[in-house]
């Protein structure tokens, strides 16, 4: 999931988005964050991310969202 790593580092190129597992919890991400994140993963993945999905434990880390975007890809 190259694209989403590339999203990510683009909104914050000085965190290890690999190893950190608490972004949400460590205030890393904040809700803007998120929002720019929903839109690029639309515009560049082709995923649309539902309100329902918007939890912390879906942002939390790379591998969450990895999984987020996998799982709405297959739908």
């Amino acid at each position: 999931m190259d694209a989403l790593l590339e999203i990510l580092q683009e909104l914050h190129d000085d965190v290890d988005f690999m190893t950190h597992e608490t972004l949400i919890d460590d205030k890393v991400i904040d809700s803007f964050d998120i929002i720019t994140l929903i839109a690029e993963v639309d515009d560049r993945i082709g995923v649309t991310i539902p309100p329902e999905e918007l939890i912390p434990e879906n942002f939390n880390s790379y591998a969450a969202m990895t999984a987020l975007v996998e799982r709405l890809d297959d739908d």
